[in-house]
């Protein structure tokens, strides 16, 4: 029996359990799907919304878990070139073109493939820019709100271009590979090789905002070995 389908069974026991204190209870299944409603063994019944409230009234706590190791899964592969414009008089770094270039197995929807780029690219220049927790020196968290948690806006970010390659996983009936947690990693090296080609300051510490580029800046120049 899959994992999965194990759990669901248990999870299913639980809530039964919890309705009428047996196990013999069950939920009615038609085509494949839950109808709504929850069977006991002595002829009583109710809807899940009804046996949730139940729960909620009486404290209980249902829940249910599995580990397992897909074995249909496979690498997912990506290349991010990233171009910038950084302020010497300030520390802005200005991302100005951005290429993701990305092994998706199949692309079975094209466009929603190049959504999940654009969007793990976004995020990623958000770390890789400006997102970090401050705090107090009374440890307390000073930017709680998005009003001061600087993520990017639209002005921000450039055109995100991005590149589908497209070699079959074939671990799997269709082909595909994950595309949705992998170009969200390549963002912050990509962004800060780049800074560092165009100031010649390595940073090893994100996010590369304004005051600690220009800060580095600063020490770089002293030094004699500052790009600009």
């Amino acid at each position: 029996m899959p994992k999965i389908l194990r759990a669901a069974l248990d999870l299913n026991l639980k809530v039964i359990s919890g309705y009428d204190g047996t196990s013999k209870v069950r939920l009615a299944m038609e085509g494949g799907e839950v109808d709504g409603a929850c069977y006991a063994s002595n002829g009583k019944s109710a809807t899940i919304q009804e046996v949730a409230k139940l729960f909620g009234e009486r404290g209980v706590h249902v829940s249910s878990s599995v580990t397992t190791s897909p074995h249909n899964s496979s690498g997912a592969f990506a290349t991010h070139i990233a171009d910038v414009e950084v302020d010497p008089e300030t520390g802005k770094v200005d991302v100005i073109r951005y290429t993701a270039v990305q092994d998706a197995g199949k692309a079975i929807h094209p466009s929603y493939v190049e959504g999940q780029m654009q969007g793990g690219v976004a995020q990623g220049i958000g770390w890789a820019l400006n997102e970090e927790y401050i705090y107090g020196p009374d440890g307390r968290l000073q930017n709680a709100g998005f009003l001061d948690y600087r993520v990017p806006v639209a002005s921000d970010l450039p055109m995100i271009d991005t590149v589908i390659v497209e070699v079959p996983n074939p671990r799997h009936p269709y082909g595909v590979r994950g595309v949705g947690e992998t170009p969200i990693i390549p963002p912050l090296a990509a962004v800060a090789n780049a800074v560092a080609d165009a100031t010649g300051v390595r940073f090893a510490d994100l996010p590369m905002s304004p005051p600690r580029v220009l800060a580095a800046l600063d020490e770089a120049r002293a030094r004699g070995t500052a790009k600009i």
